[in-house]
């Protein structure tokens, strides 16, 4: 896949998250995919598509109008990088924390491996930290 292409199947990924599209998750990501969540996360990994389903969902839930704005994107071979920003209104339980109503924006990077046309791999380093400190403050 060419770095344009490659780039295109990821602002799609980033549309799944922005607009609940669920529907998209087979044409993007691959059934055996694998996500590596921050540490800090009570689930570091999510498999396949039922696993990034419920991602979305979860978050969905507790951030009903979740929104990832890519502030940068790079591809190289079966690799794409994407530095963006995460906003949302916490609206539902998020990790142990009641709604708060607050507003959260927070800075992530993901590194995504395709296999294939799709995303066979996850890695998302999320300011955790920044999160819980919105949240609670």
């Amino acid at each position: 896949m060419n770095s344009t292409k490659a780039k295109e199947l990821i602002k799609d990924l980033h549309k799944v998250w922005n607009f609940n599209l669920l529907s998209e998750i087979p044409n993007i990501y691959r059934e055996d995919f694998v996500v590596h969540w921050s540490k800090v996360n009570e689930k570091p990994t999510s498999f396949g598509h039922n696993g990034i389903r419920k991602a979305i969902e979860d978050t969905l839930i507790a951030f009903p109008d979740w929104f990832e704005d890519i502030v940068d994107i790079i591809a190289e071979n079966d690799r794409v990088v994407t530095r963006y920003i995460s906003t949302g209104t916490h609206h539902g339980l998020y990790q142990g924390i009641q709604p708060t109503g607050k507003k959260i924006i927070v800075d992530e990077i993901s590194i995504f491996h395709l296999k294939e046309n799709k995303v066979a791999e996850q890695w998302c380093l999320a300011d955790d930290l920044a999160i819980h400190k919105q949240l609670k403050t």
